[in-house]
């Protein structure tokens, strides 16, 4: 697979405030999430917003070595608006907001390569995530992954 691991004065401070309220409707996503297998673990941890943006970060273990990490940053709007991800320390890609909904948030970067596609939905105590695109011979192709927050 490819690339898996795969936002003066008185007018700032309303603009800050704008880019914060904005960032909240995505407060569902913080938190600390656990998923995979005993053979593979994933973790994901997102931080509340503040200044307009959730920070995340996540890490796959392969038994007790790390395989993956990324470093994620969801700015929700304004010039930086979408999902910033760094894959094991690449450079960032820019995924933007292609629709969201309470509980709910679709990126899409269509010119990358895989995925092309990321999403989150929360359904209680679940965290599903998603990464969908082009696979092998361009063939429609989709990863899930399913989380709980950790301890439960």
């Amino acid at each position: 697979m490819r690339d898996t691991g795969i936002v003066l004065g008185a007018g700032l401070a309303l603009a800050a405030g704008t880019a914060t309220a904005a960032a909240d409707g995505f407060d569902w996503l913080a938190g600390h999430w656990c998923g995979g297998s005993a053979e593979r673990t994933i973790e994901e941890v997102w931080l509340p917003a503040a200044g307009g943006t959730l920070l995340g970060m996540s890490r796959t273990l392969g038994g007790d070595t790390l395989a993956s990490f990324e470093f994620m940053r969801l700015v929700a709007s304004g010039e930086d608006a979408g999902l910033h991800v760094q894959p094991d320390g690449a450079p960032p890609t820019t995924f933007a907001i292609a629709g969201h909904g309470d509980g709910w948030v679709v990126f899409a970067q269509a010119a990358h390569d895989f995925p092309d596609r990321i999403e989150y939905r929360r359904d209680g105590a679940l965290l599903h995530a998603a990464i969908s695109g082009p696979g092998d011979a361009g063939a429609p192709l989709r990863i899930p992954f399913e989380y709980r927050r950790c301890g439960d």
